[in-house]
């Protein structure tokens, strides 16, 4: 018998429920990063997030003996659609109690949503979208996750697996050390001859001047990652949306671009490890949070690779190279000498055997699951 109740969330007082829920899934874990209420609350609202304008979705809490026990998104993305010629559905911001009953309770409900909506497959976890947090964590539980990765329980893998979900795609995160890095002849000898060769001059981000900065980012993006498995294109309002937050917390040095005869051939956005200080902050800005934010920032001890892109008609030059030593040592120079390249899809051979010239090491992975409606 199947005790488990399930409820749209209808209102804002639901939706704090929702958002508020994983606090009870993660008690007592030390790995677990609180996420900002006040950024959850943006993501989530169907009206102010860009993301909706070509999106839609619905947030169910699962109830048992009138307790939440777990929730879930079913999300219908029409971009990704129209980019991939998909007719596929997502699940995102999934959380669950370990009980299996209750997983394929909040699974069922969600891929009935998507059947309604003429899907005819759900893929996931995507909170809400690729360009989010992407993927569900396979090994690495033992670490926190880095700036805007998902991290989850382990037993969630058996939850998907016992539904009936099969991989759809794996996700890799790669460690980076410096010296590691640097000591790699190899890199430091293409990424030589590749700033010889193109005469490509690297330049980092001029905040005071961030509207235009925004022009060239939004240039480069969608050409650079096109040919991505699971890609979406990000619509202007999404970038300014984007840029927007991250602004605050952006550390100019680690934001470069390429240019080669003044034309734009590249961007890499590498942000400082924020999640150090989230975990201290419990999910809230005020009244002290936004003050631990930039007190604390001198204690954090790893950046994260968000975004390295070439555009297509000079990739394969040993351009990359340039971008990573010159991060590498931009880093080092501001006392970070840990990073993350992530994620990396497990079949892209050109990032992965780019990030493996530097020494780089696998040490978590994600994975996207999929399962026929």
């Amino acid at each position: 018998m199947n005790n488990v109740e399930v409820k749209v969330v209808s209102n804002k007082k639901d939706l704090m429920k929702f958002i508020k829920f994983p606090w009870a899934i993660y008690k007592g874990n030390e790995y677990w990063v609180p996420p900002l209420i006040m950024d959850r609350k943006k993501i989530l609202d169907k009206k102010k997030n860009p993301f909706f304008e070509n999106a839609e979705a619905e947030y169910f809490l699962a109830y048992q003996n009138q307790k939440i026990v777990g929730r879930i998104a079913a999300i219908k993305n029409d971009l990704h659609n129209q980019y991939h010629n998909e007719n596929i559905g997502f699940f995102g911001f999934f959380e669950c109690i370990d009980d299996q009953n209750v997983a394929n309770t909040l699974f069922d409900t969600a891929k009935r949503w998507l059947k309604n909506k003429g899907l005819n497959a759900m893929r996931g976890p995507a909170s809400p979208s690729s360009n989010d947090e992407y993927g569900m964590l396979l090994d690495g539980f033992d670490d926190s996750p880095r700036i805007m990765m998902p991290y989850n329980p382990e037993y969630y893998l058996k939850l998907c697996a016992n539904y009936g979900f099969k991989k759809a795609k794996d996700l890799y995160a790669y460690k980076l050390e410096h010296e590691k890095v640097a000591s790699s002849s190899k890199l430091k000898r293409v990424a030589e001859i590749a700033r010889k060769r193109s005469g490509i001059k690297i330049t980092q981000i001029d905040l005071k001047h961030f509207k235009s900065e925004l022009e060239k980012v939004k240039y480069i993006y969608n050409k650079a990652w096109a040919p991505n498995w699971g890609f979406i294109p990000m619509t202007e309002k999404e970038i300014d949306n984007i840029a927007k937050e991250l602004k605050p917390l952006v550390e100019p040095s680690l934001v470069l671009f390429g240019e080669i005869d003044n034309n734009l051939v590249g961007f890499v956005l590498v942000m400082l490890d924020y999640n150090y200080v989230l975990k201290k902050m419990n999910g809230r800005l005020f009244p002290l949070g936004f003050l631990k934010l930039f007190t604390e920032k001198k204690n954090i001890k790893w950046s994260r690779i968000l975004t390295l892109g070439i555009i297509p008609e000079y990739q394969k030059r040993g351009l990359d190279a340039v971008f990573y030593w010159d991060i590498l040592m931009r880093a080092h120079k501001i006392g970070i000498d840990l990073g993350e390249a992530s994620w990396v899809l497990e079949d892209n051979e050109m990032m992965n055997r780019g990030v493996k010239v530097m020494n780089g090491v696998i040490y978590k992975r994600y994975r996207i699951y999929e399962i026929e409606i």
